[in-house]
């Protein structure tokens, strides 16, 4: 069977900076699926799952570290490998085999939305408490309004109201659920598509010594969740506020 195992972005590390500074060519200005501002080497490194930063040969390490903080600043999740040459250690689990929508495990990312190296597109992370399956629904809710319609639900003294349409635009989203039954659910996200799945990884346990020789006790962690958006527009928005007012509605 065919099935989407992750995206891959190369990136040139002698011209990328180049690319990104540079004004969107009159084809791309054409495109009607075209975001106004943004350059390819925006859309193709925010998509990506994986970057391969090559020809690092060609550049000081000054200029290197310069990229990859560019890079990282437009998309907090991917995963970036340094080569030159063309040249990559192994192909599985470099380029194959990437699995990167089959779960999250792991994925930390600083909270670049105050950047200043590339306000073009940003990277956030979102606090989720933990939640109970009967708010799985607000949570898909909340998910089809920023995706589907562009729409930020708002509180407001009469309750939860849908904001005007604004400019913002979701590239990519990655969460982490965790229930109160202990049971953890992860969201994949490209563009308007996006899929909650249950995870591989059950919740974290503890193990308590049993006193007086019974059996040892084992309980489930009450951990939070996350979510994290690539997107255009995304600063200074109130996200937290708003999935939150969502799910207590």
């Amino acid at each position: 069977s065919i099935y989407l195992d992750g995206i891959v972005t190369l990136v040139d590390a002698k011209n990328v900076l180049r690319s990104l500074n540079e004004t969107p060519s009159e084809d791309e200005s054409h495109d009607p699926h075209h975001i106004p501002g943004l350059t390819t080497a925006h859309l193709q490194i925010s998509h990506a799952d994986v970057v391969v930063v090559n020809k690092s040969d060609l550049v000081s390490a000054d200029q290197l570290s310069e990229v990859i903080e560019r890079v990282q600043a437009i998309n907090g999740l991917a995963k970036v490998h340094i080569t030159d040459h063309g040249r990559v250690p192994e192909l599985e689990g470099f380029l194959l085999d990437l699995h990167a929508y089959d779960a999250l495990g792991s994925f930390e990312t600083a909270d670049n939305s105050h950047s200043h190296l590339d306000s073009t597109i940003s990277t956030i992370t979102i606090a989720v408490p933990l939640l109970s399956l009967n708010e799985l629904k607000s949570v898909d809710a909340w998910l089809r309004s920023i995706l589907w319609e562009a729409v930020l639900p708002q509180e407001s003294p009469t309750g939860l109201v849908r904001s005007p349409r604004t400019s913002f635009e979701i590239h990519r989203l990655k969460g982490r659920l965790h229930f109160n039954d202990g049971s953890v659910k992860m969201i994949q996200g490209v563009r308007e598509v996006f899929e909650i799945f249950d995870s591989r990884d059950s919740a974290a346990q503890k193990t308590t010594p049993a006193d007086g020789g019974g059996r040892p006790r084992t309980t489930v962690l009450q951990e939070t969740g996350k979510i994290v958006l690539i997107g255009r527009g995304i600063q200074a928005m109130p996200w937290t506020d708003s999935l939150h007012a969502s799910l207590h509605r």
